[in-house]
């Protein structure tokens, strides 16, 4: 009687181990989704970047020689020159 009782407890135990990592274990369903989680933060973070990276290579692109755009040009020389009119001293900034 007890004999025929171990082999459907073996089995028991071996697809409990088995569904228990299924589940939780390192590479388990758990883990999954905590790795979409970061995925999806991670392609969040990458747009963001590559967006910024296309404004500055179009802001680039304005300035190119013998292409520069005279607004862009204006606005550069204001940030850098804190806003220098006629008549307006320059103070330059140190660099960090």
């Amino acid at each position: 009687m007890v004999g025929a009782l171990i082999v459907p407890a073996i089995c028991a135990a071996t697809i409990a181990y088995f569904g228990y990592f299924t589940i939780w274990g390192e590479r388990g369903l758990m883990a999954l989704a905590s790795a979409q989680t970061r995925l999806s933060l991670e392609q969040q973070q990458l747009d963001s970047i590559k967006g910024a990276r296309e404004r500055l290579q179009h802001r680039i692109a304005l300035l190119k020689s013998g292409h520069a755009d005279a607004d862009l040009v204006q606005e550069i020389r204001r940030e850098q020159l804190i806003g220098a009119e006629a008549g307006e001293i320059a103070i330059p900034r140190r660099s960090r």
